[in-house]
């Protein structure tokens, strides 16, 4: 069986992951995606980055990496909103526990 090589580089990091980001926010905005459907968005773009453009000379390998970047922007996106959530949750619980020992 053959395994093809795949090279992961400062692409993969900076510019793919990013830009399927951005990408999905705008197409969100654009298209009006029920949620259900938005994380096969990522999915198909980072397909479409792969196979097209970064690895366009190994199918095996686009497809791969190809998911590589759609679920790592899945990821990304995902524990950005967590990290954000959790934080407005807290200055919340921390500006209502202030209010009431200044105004009980």
């Amino acid at each position: 069986m053959y395994f093809p090589t795949i090279y992961t580089n400062i692409w993969d990091v900076l510019i793919a992951v990013p830009l399927i980001l951005i990408l999905t926010q705008i197409i969100k905005m654009i298209f009006k995606i029920k949620p259900v459907f938005v994380p096969t968005v990522p999915v198909v773009l980072g397909l479409l980055l792969a196979i097209f453009v970064s690895h366009k000379y190994d199918l095996l390998a686009g497809i791969f990496m190809g998911f590589f970047y759609g679920y790592s922007a899945i990821g990304n996106y995902a524990s950005f909103k967590t990290a954000f959530n959790a934080y407005k949750k807290r200055k919340l619980k921390k500006s209502a526990t202030y209010n009431y020992k200044i105004n009980p």
